[in-house]
């Protein structure tokens, strides 16, 4: 099991890794490269893979129109999401007050450690993050690796063979679905790394950070994680009602992802994989193609329940009582700051620095308190973000009618098994010979 599985590999490594971490933490922070190279690579596919899926799958479907509707369902479902998560959260800090009665002086408090954090960044207006979601050069958009760019430009190029047609150039689309082959392929080299990347990034998290602040942001923690369970479970239902799929049937489904995805503290790396897993389970590919790109930066449902507790807890912790109509403040600000904060370092930290502005009555430098438990939050934003865009993609490709629920349940209940792509040429091959092999020893005389 521990050769054949990746789920086994992986959650070995990570318990290899807390062990390692706890026991040898400086000798730990050496295997940070691990993760760190391994995410790189995933990073590299992630763009041609985009591109390739959106292309094929707006030319396969043969209509820009519906494209066009599955982008506008797919932004007002996750506008309701975000909004979910961050209510969810906004009560939550009101109930349990994660920082009450910690009476902090914000006089005590070193604002450059946030400055240190952010590398004194800030995050795009509204205009800019719109401006900078379109591509100014083509070869930009894959170099920086700015999904919402190659998006526009994979729309753009899949609208185009559409109007052109496949009379005038015949050989576009199978180039684009053989490159699509490269790129899966590809994937599937580099996912055999996994353990390596789990170990490495679980050691060095727990090697530098140690398990100290467990105790010390305790509270805050579990308040955090509480939120985050409940509206996954209202997910779950949302999921189960609109298209009558378990999303716990869907977690074990992609348990390999979601515990990569948790030891390496990036739900990047698994986008290729759940890209694969999501096409198989009935979802349509213009719908994954547009649904789960998108939402890596429109759907950040963990960070939204993270930042309205933390703005909570910052606020409680220095006396600071917010109203009714502040909290309000609140939910509208991180409605909008949400929204630019994917691949911006240390964007947690600016979008509290911006809400705190924002309200006026809450010192910019009470945002370092939460600097001990931001690392800790990782595996709760990862495995809120990753799910809430799975739940998204099926949603959207129910709404819109590219769910094939029939296969979808079928996947899930484990009737058919997953087959990554990368594989199926090697299987495929595999077959004719070992028919020939039978073939062989039948037309041997018995002994």
């Amino acid at each position: 099991m521990l050769r054949t599985s990746l789920f086994a590999q992986v959650a070995c490594a990570l318990l290899l890794g807390i062990l390692v971490g706890r026991l040898w933490p400086e000798a730990a922070s050496a295997a940070q490269p691990l993760g760190d190279g391994f995410i790189r690579l995933i990073k590299a596919m992630i763009a041609p893979l985009v591109f390739c899926v959106v292309v094929a799958g707006i030319t396969k479907a043969g209509d820009l129109k519906a494209f066009g509707r599955i982008g506008v369902k797919a932004l007002i479902w996750f506008e309701i999401a975000t909004t979910v998560a961050l209510v969810l959260g906004l009560l939550a800090g009101n109930i349990f007050g994660p920082g009450t009665g910690m009476n902090i002086d914000p006089a005590t408090l070193d604002a450059s450690a946030v400055d240190a954090k952010t590398g004194g960044g800030e995050l795009p207006s509204t205009s800019e993050f719109l401006l900078h979601s379109l591509p100014d050069s083509a070869v930009g958009a894959f170099a920086e690796n700015s999904l919402l760019q190659v998006l526009v430009l994979s729309c753009l190029v899949g609208a185009a063979l559409l109007h052109l047609g496949q009379s005038k150039v015949p050989a576009i689309l199978p180039a684009i679905e053989q490159a699509q082959e490269v790129v899966f392929a590809v994937v599937g080299f580099i996912m055999k790394l996994a353990p390596l990347a789990v170990f490495g990034a679980t050691a060095h998290l727990v090697g530098e950070y140690g398990l100290g602040a467990l105790s010390t942001y305790g509270k805050l923690i579990a308040v955090c994680y509480g939120v985050a369970l409940l509206f996954l479970l209202a997910l779950a239902l949302a999921l189960k009602a609109l298209t009558g799929i378990s999303l716990w049937k869907f977690v074990r489904y992609t348990r390999e992802e979601m515990l990569l995805a948790l030891g390496t503290a990036s739900s990047e790396t698994v986008m290729p994989r759940m890209m694969q897993k999501l096409r198989a389970a009935g979802c349509r590919d213009d719908a994954v193609g547009l649904v789960l790109p998108t939402g890596y930066s429109f759907n950040l449902d963990g960070a939204s329940i993270y930042l309205s507790v933390g703005t909570l807890f910052i606020a409680q912790a220095v006396g600071v009582d917010l109203g009714i109509g502040q909290q309000i403040t609140v939910v509208l600000v991180l409605m909008l700051t949400s929204k630019g904060m994917a691949g911006v370092p240390g964007s947690a930290f600016l979008a509290l620095s911006a809400t705190a502005a924002a309200l006026g009555v809450i010192p910019v430098a009470a945002v370092a308190l939460l600097l001990g438990v931001d690392r800790i939050m990782d595996a709760m934003r990862v495995a809120t973000n990753l799910l809430g865009n799975c739940v998204a993609v099926f949603v959207v490709s129910r709404w819109e009618g590219a769910l094939d629920r029939v296969t979808a349940k079928a996947v899930l209940n484990g009737e058919i098994p997953f087959v990554p792509e990368e594989a199926d040429e090697t299987a495929s091959a595999k077959e004719p010979a070992d028919a020939a092999e039978q073939s062989r020893a039948a037309q041997q005389p018995a002994s």
